[in-house]
């Protein structure tokens, strides 16, 4: 399926592309999140009408993503969990865990712009998460895991 790109999506392209992709893809993800349009001649005819206003906007939304990328710069997040002697942890600490730890120190993030390299973290110590607010900006994020004192 032919569709234009309402913004920029990773590893397929920018605003205002025609690319071709699955269409599962477009219809079930591109198409409802609003980041596609289906190529049609009025679609395209439309979207130039509409590109300075969708530039603007795509420009506000990279201007925020730089803005948190520079709040986030040289943080670190402390995270307490159960651990064993071995320092090994009951469990482990996911990208919903850093979500949440952020959110307490009043940072506002989604589970899918937390990129954990390794999977999830399994040991007492620290590790380097990536913090991706937006495709062009990406942060490096110092996690702390530190085991709970019964």
């Amino acid at each position: 399926m032919q569709v234009i790109l309402l913004e920029k999506v990773g590893k397929l392209g920018s605003l205002g592309d025609v690319v071709k992709v699955k269409d599962g893809y477009a219809r079930n993800f591109l198409i409802p999140s609003k980041l596609a349009r289906r190529a049609t001649e009025a679609a395209i005819k439309e979207f130039e009408v509409r590109r300075a206003e969708l530039e603007k906007a795509a420009g506000d939304k990279l201007a925020a993503a730089q803005a948190l990328g520079e709040s986030l710069t040289g943080k670190s997040v402390r995270i307490a969990q159960k651990a064993g002697v071995d320092g090994r942890l009951f469990g482990s600490v996911t990208n919903a865990d850093v979500v949440e730890a952020l959110g307490k120190i009043g940072i506002a993030l989604s589970k899918s712009q937390v990129r954990m390299p390794n999977g999830p973290l399994k040991t007492v110590g620290e590790h380097s998460v990536s913090v991706a607010p937006h495709t062009d900006v990406v942060v490096e994020l110092t996690v702390t895991v530190v085991a709970l004192a019964d």
